[in-house]
């Protein structure tokens, strides 16, 4: 087997804003296998500033995997608990190379057509107008879940844009869920969702920063609104520490990102731990190409849950690679569309 890497920039068709900055364009990595004729290819979604393994050795990691390929998926995932994304990339790549074509990895009703996966619109961050330009779009592509993130504009100007939805959408006809990216002041915090609590949101994703785990989990005893945690996850490795979080903040809900928690591995613990606890998850993307965002809505499927889940930003790229995933009224579907991956 012969095992190479490759660094890719993903270019935004427009600046996305988030609490922690603009982006403008999103660093990835792919490992390719080759073996008997046949490919195998896996996405290190890196996500600069917010990855645990934003590190300066990446690319060091990175070579030692394709270097030590003959250890084996088993092996090299166990050695690489501080590099989750290449946990990802080095289990997407085995995965790929065992399918009948690199990019069908788990074959089931969603990718033979047959079934679709119900999915969140994401909001940008941005200015007033140009959030409610998009609240608008998504509405009309026929979106039942919308995701705002919240914490980078005027908070009272937030406020209004939850005001405006929920004056034309019921709750039950629109879901809103917000992410405040960990943005809410501990302090204030209560206040805040106190505040939110009067538009009827579906949850608030990481409404302080991670490992104030005291202040969270009282929060969560208390909120008027579901909390998700999402940063918080990050960096959690063992499946004791996991469990050891869970039972302190007792969330509501947790979310998944594979690239940034060890992979389907990974995320496979939380899962069994949040059911364990009665704790609701739902599984998104972390801004992958269209190569690991195919591998996750594979995956996500055979999960079986009923929720909508983070897998609408395959568009978000002028660059990114030709695939089959197709979004149509706020299911992503698998359609009979070809795959392009030139790097």
């Amino acid at each position: 087997m012969i095992a190479t890497y490759q660094q890719y920039f993903l270019q935004f068709k427009n600046p996305s804003g988030t609490s922690r900055g603009i982006l403008t364009e999103k660093e990835t990595w792919f490992i390719i296998l080759e073996e008997n004729g046949k490919k195998g290819i896996g996405e290190c979604g890196l996500l600069r500033g917010l990855s645990y393994d934003d590190c300066p050795d990446y690319e060091a990691k990175l070579k030692w995997v394709c270097e030590n390929i003959s250890l084996g998926e088993e092996n090299l995932w166990q050695s690489l608990s501080e590099f989750p994304s290449i946990q990802f990339g080095v289990e997407m790549a085995f995965q790929s190379l065992k399918g009948e074509n690199p990019f069908l990895l788990f074959p089931s009703d969603f990718t033979n057509g047959r079934n679709s996966i119900p999915i969140n619109g994401l909001v940008w961050m941005g200015n007033e107008a140009f959030m409610k330009q998009q609240i608008d779009q998504k509405l009309e592509d026929g979106f039942h879940c919308i995701k705002l993130k919240i914490g980078a504009i005027d908070f009272e100007k937030e406020l209004q844009l939850l005001q405006y939805i929920r004056q034309n959408y019921t709750s039950e006809q629109i879901e809103i869920r917000v992410d405040a990216n960990g943005a809410f002041d501990s302090e204030s915090a209560l206040v805040k969702l106190n505040q939110l609590s009067g538009f009827k949101l579906h949850s608030i994703e990481q409404p302080i920063e991670k490992n104030q785990h005291d202040r969270m989990s009282e929060l969560c005893k208390i909120t008027p609104i579901p909390i998700a945690l999402d940063e918080e996850l990050i960096g959690v490795f063992s499946l004791a520490k996991k469990e050891e979080l869970l039972v302190k903040i007792k969330p509501q809900f947790i979310i998944l990102k594979p690239s940034f928690i060890g992979g389907f591995r990974g995320t496979k613990q939380w899962i069994d731990l949040a059911e364990k606890y009665q704790i609701g998850w739902w599984i998104t993307s972390a801004l992958e190409s269209n190569v690991g965002l195919n591998a996750i809505a594979q995956w996500t499927y055979l999960q079986n849950s009923p929720m909508p889940q983070g897998l609408g930003t395959g568009a978000l790229y002028t660059n990114n690679f030709d695939c089959p995933l197709e979004v149509r009224s706020g299911q992503l579907h698998y359609s009979n569309g070809v795959w392009n991956f030139n790097l």
